[in-house]
């Protein structure tokens, strides 16, 4: 079975993926014209930060600031929060 970041890797090579966050990678998406790019949930990224010893409101800071603010080209990865009305 190929993983998602395999698939991605296939359909764009360079797509940059977040260090420490594979278990919050949940698929791929592009818009218009764009490449494919890495797509995290949001949520699991703040409970590995936790996980891995910070309190939640210093994993949200350092997640706003450090992670979803930071652009680094056009294959920067997409966090998503998830909408479970």
């Amino acid at each position: 079975m190929i993983s998602i970041e395999e698939e991605l890797e296939a359909i764009n090579p360079s797509a940059l993926l977040a260090d420490g966050f594979a278990d919050a990678l949940v698929g791929w998406g592009h818009q218009a014209s764009k490449t494919p790019v890495a797509i995290y949930n949001y949520d699991k990224c703040v409970e590995i930060l936790v996980k891995e010893g910070s309190s939640e409101e210093d994993a949200i800071e350092w997640m706003e600031y450090n992670v979803v603010s930071a652009w680094v080209g056009e294959h920067t990865p997409i966090f998503m929060r998830q909408f479970d009305g």
